[in-house]
């Protein structure tokens, strides 16, 4: 009992799509995937700084 299969996740996927659309999809991930790093970042203790930010060179 609980474990997702092939075919109960192939229906999530195209409940997605008929609800929100192919065009809408990427930027939600990409809200998602911010939203996460964000989560990870409070947890660690790190401030709001970006980790692609160089130091400058001594």
């Amino acid at each position: 009992m609980g474990g997702l299969g092939a075919p109960e996740i192939i229906l999530i996927i195209i409940a997605i799509l008929l609800l929100f659309g192919g065009k809408k999809i990427p930027e939600l991930m990409r809200g998602l995937g911010k939203g996460v790093k964000e989560f990870k970042d409070a947890q660690n203790g790190e401030s709001n700084t970006s980790t692609t930010e160089e130091k400058p060179k001594a």
